[in-house]
Parts: C-alpha cells; structure tokens; sequence
C-alpha cells in the first residue's frame, strides 16, 4: 500500500512539473521573430536535389533528372560568404547511343559557387545560386572550357 501511494505521489509532482514547464512564460517575455538576416546561417549553403542542404559536400549531382552529370572527389580549398571553390571530378555519361546505354566519362574540374541568395524555401538561409565549372582539359564534347549554371531554388 505505501508502495503505491509513493507511486503515486511521484507521478503526481512529474505531471505537476511538466505542465508547469510547458505553461511556463518566457522570462525574456513574449516571442518576436527575429529579423531574417539575424537568422541567416554564417556561411551559404549548397542545396541538392532532394532539397538537403551542404557545405563542403564530397559529391555532388548536376542532373537531377537522369543523375548523368554528377561532380565526385570534390576537395573544398575555400568556402566563404560570396564564392566556394574546389578541384574535382565531373562524370558525365555520353549517352551513346542512348543515355541508358551510355557509358560515363571522368573530366578533371574546378568548381566555383557564387551569388549566395536567400533560399525561398527557408528565406533564413543563404544558398548559393550559380555554379561555374572550368574544364583545364578535357571535356565533354558539347561543353565549352568553361560552364556557368543557375542552381535551383
């Protein structure tokens, strides 16, 4: 008997305690949104295609679509507020005579992030919207040396 009124007792002061911390008021008063920009993260980030964000990522898909360009072995050596860069490896498959059937080809690539913007999914975080790549050899027969793309939003 004493058992239970102990129990019970204890459970009572649990279920007193926790709903007094869940209606508790702030001490700092009532909660105002704080300004975007004071949110915003310290550096910008890289956003995939299944809407994670990264910094510094090892890999990277190009195409979401198909996946048949797709940067791997990246190697950050700067990642700032306005630009990143790396040195890596850019897999593109030929899609010969069909992309199914295509085989995938490697082509050493600097790559540069640039013009971070607000992401209008979470307007608190900086992303960066344009990817730049430089082929300093070969490379895709349709590319140029260098190839500036818009990244999605």
């Amino acid at each position: 008997m004493r058992a239970i009124a102990i129990r019970t007792a204890v459970t009572l002061c649990l279920a007193a305690a926790l709903a007094a911390a869940a209606g508790a008021p702030s001490s700092a008063g009532p909660a105002t949104p704080a300004s975007p920009v004071a949110q915003r993260q310290a550096v910008p980030v890289l956003v995939d295609c299944l809407w994670h964000t990264d910094v510094r990522p090892a890999d990277f898909t190009l195409a979401c679509g198909d996946g048949n360009s797709r940067l791997t072995s990246l190697k950050w050596s700067q990642w700032g507020t306005e630009t990143a860069t790396a040195e890596g490896v850019n897999m593109v498959n030929d899609c010969k005579p069909y992309c199914a059937a295509g085989a995938f080809h490697s082509y050493p690539v600097t790559v540069r992030l640039s013009d971070p913007k607000p992401w209008k999914k979470h307007p608190q975080t900086e992303r960066y919207s344009r990817i730049t790549l430089v082929y300093p050899g070969s490379r895709p027969d349709i590319y140029g040396p260098t190839v500036t793309y818009p990244l999605w939003d």
